[in-house]
C-alpha cells in the first residue's frame, strides 16, 4: 500500500471540503443544531421536577456522541459520492490506485473530518449547557471507538448499494442514521421501545455501548460486558459490510455500471 496515494485521496477530498462552502454544513450547522435542539429540550424538561433534571446530560452525550457515528460514516459516503458527482469515478479507476489505498484515504478523510465536527460540538455544549463528554470517563474511549467502526461498516454497506443501484442510493447514507438514532438507545434504554423493535435494538452493537455511555454519566464503573458485545458486534459488521462492497464492486465491474457514473 503506497502512503502517499493515501494521502492523495485525503488531501484531495480536503481541497473538496475548502474550496466548497456548503460542504462544511455536517461539520458546523448541523451539529451545531442537533446540539441546540436536545440541550434545549433538555433545558425544558429540567424545568419540571428534580428527577427529570437528569434529561439533559442523557440528551446531550446522547446525541453528542451519535455525531460520531454519523460523521464517520456520512464522511466515507460522501466522499465516495463526491467521485461520482464529479463524473470522476472511471478516471480514478484506471490510475494505480488500490481499492484498499482509497479505502484507507477515505477512513483518514472521515476520521479526522469527524475531529472537527466532534470539535464544534462539544465547544457549543460547553458554551451553551456547560456540559462536556469527559463527564462520561473512561467509558468514552471504547464507546468512540466502537461508534466509529459501525459508521465505517455503514458507510460501506452504502457504498455497495450505490455501486449496484447507482446515485437514487445516496438516500441511505441519511437514511441509515436515522434508523441507527431511533433503535440503538441513544437516549433511552431500549426497553423504552415498542415490543417489536426490541430483538433488532438487541442485535445492534450501537446499543450496547450507548448503554456503557450512560453508565459512564450515573457514575458507574466501566461494564464490561457491554462493551464486549459492542466490540463484538461492530467487528462482525465491519467483516460483513466488506464482504458486501467487495461483491457489489464485483458487480459493478462485470456488468459495466460504471456507465453510469460517466
Amino acid at each position: 500500500m503506497s502512503i502517499l496515494r493515501v494521502r492523495t485521496v485525503v488531501r484531495r477530498l480536503f481541497l473538496v471540503l475548502w474550496r466548497n462552502p456548503a460542504r462544511w454544513f455536517d461539520i458546523a450547522v448541523w451539529p451545531l443544531f442537533d446540539v441546540v435542539l436536545f440541550g434545549s429540550l433538555g433545558a425544558f424538561v429540567a424545568q419540571e421536577n428534580d428527577a427529570s433534571r437528569a434529561a439533559t446530560p442523557y440528551l446531550l452525550a446522547g446525541i453528542m456522541l451519535f455525531h460520531v457515528l454519523f460523521q464517520s460514516q456520512v464522511g466515507i459516503a460522501t466522499g465516495f459520492m463526491e467521485e461520482t458527482w464529479s463524473r470522476n469515478l472511471l478516471n480514478m479507476m484506471t490510475t494505480p490506485l488500490t481499492e484498499i489505498e482509497y479505502a484507507a484515504g477515505l477512513a483518514t478523510y472521515s476520521f479526522l473530518k469527524s475531529i472537527l465536527a466532534i470539535a464544534s460540538l462539544s465547544l457549543v455544549a460547553v458554551v451553551f449547557y456547560g456540559f462536556g463528554l469527559g463527564e462520561i470517563g473512561w467509558a468514552l474511549v471504547p464507546v468512540v471507538a466502537v461508534l466509529l467502526l459501525v459508521g465505517y461498516a455503514v458507510a460501506l454497506v452504502n457504498i455497495g448499494l450505490m455501486l449496484r443501484f447507482g446515485q437514487a442510493a445516496e438516500i441511505f447514507t441519511w437514511g441509515f442514521n436515522f434508523l441507527l438514532l431511533a433503535l440503538s438507545g441513544v437516549f433511552n434504554p431500549v426497553e423504552a421501545l415498542p415490543g417489536a423493535f426490541e430483538p433488532i435494538a438487541r442485535v445492534l452493537p450501537t446499543t450496547y455501548v450507548f448503554a456503557a455511555a450512560r453508565g459512564g454519566l450515573d457514575g458507574d464503573a466501566l461494564d464490561f460486558g457491554l462493551v464486549w458485545r459492542g466490540v463484538v458486534g461492530a467487528v462482525v459488521a465491519i467483516g460483513l459490510a466488506f464482504w458486501f462492497v467487495v461483491h457489489m464492486l464485483s458487480t459493478f465491474r462485470k456488468r459495466g455500471y460504471v456507465t453510469r457514473f460517466s
